[in-house]
């Protein structure tokens, strides 16, 4: 394997350390930071995931809220849940846990969530301020994939980034903020119907991949020596894989993440950076 292999892990916990420290100096002040949750059903990959929210956020010491609704929650039901969290002094940003079962709006959900409690900056306000280059809380996978970029010092201005994947959680946001002024990246939005797909990837400099496609990308997508962010989450009967196809690109790629630990982990941090940055905003501090 000649990839330096990019650990999230590693990236997550110094993010973890700052917030905690931030935190520290809120609560010092009289302030509460908290993170809330609602989820709505039973899915299980779901429900791990909010488990996993509620740890981080007490880890760092925050409060945690967690509103779980049945899956026969009626969409009046879910957005009372979100108003009720809204009007609460001790929650500092807030998550609507997607997808939410058949039946119900996923979409009205996140906008009934107050764009000054929008952990996943995925409010449509935010979003817009993201587009205009103002500062708004970021989309939490983007946001932590740019961390890992940061921490290993991976310069991309000047470079030619590949986004695949033009879903509103990671695909469009990534490559907004790749091309953002200041970052620089000359950023090409890939898709399933781009043409010759594995020729534009190859001409990346910095490889991002967002499809739900277990091993698609093989060394046939890969420039040697590009950086490659698999931000793939696939669970197969051999476990948790990416949409790299990962020894076989460690092979030519100069940098990787792995799944699992790495952009997972820095999703989540991103949410708790968020969080606490919307608390110092809400209380000028």
């Amino acid at each position: 394997m000649s990839a330096r292999i990019l650990d999230g892990k590693q990236v997550a916990a110094a993010v973890r350390d700052r917030v905690a420290s931030e935190v520290a100096d809120l609560n010092a002040d009289g302030v509460t930071v908290g993170l809330a949750t609602v989820l709505v059903g039973d899915d299980p990959a779901s429900a791990t995931y909010v488990r996993m929210k509620h740890r981080d956020a007490e880890s760092v010491g925050m409060t945690s809220v967690d509103v779980h609704l049945p899956a026969s929650a009626t969409q009046s039901e879910v957005i009372e849940a979100v108003d009720a969290l809204n009007d609460r002094d001790d929650v500092s940003g807030m998550i609507v846990q997607l997808p939410l079962p058949d039946g119900l709006d996923g979409e009205a959900a996140v906008e009934r969530v107050l764009p000054t409690k929008d952990a996943d900056g995925l409010h449509p306000f935010n979003l817009g301020r993201l587009v205009l280059g103002q500062p708004a809380p970021l989309p939490a996978t983007p946001s932590g994939i740019m961390t890992i970029l940061e921490h290993f010092d991976i310069d991309v201005s000047g470079k030619l980034a590949v986004v695949v994947g033009r879903s509103f959680l990671v695909g469009r946001p990534m490559a907004l903020m790749l091309g953002a002024r200041g970052v620089d990246a000359t950023v090409v939005q890939a898709h399933s119907r781009t043409p010759d797909l594995a020729g534009v990837c190859r001409q990346a400099d910095l490889l991002v991949t967002a499809v739900g496609r277990p091993g698609m990308f093989d060394a046939s997508y890969v420039k040697p020596g590009a950086v490659v962010i698999d931000v793939g989450t696939n669970r197969t009967e051999d476990g948790l894989v990416g949409d790299i196809a990962f020894d076989e690109v460690a092979e030519v790629a100069g940098a990787i993440t792995p799944v699992p630990g790495g952009v997972g982990p820095m999703t989540r941090a991103s949410l708790l950076a968020n969080t606490v940055a919307l608390a110092r905003e809400a209380t000028g501090r």
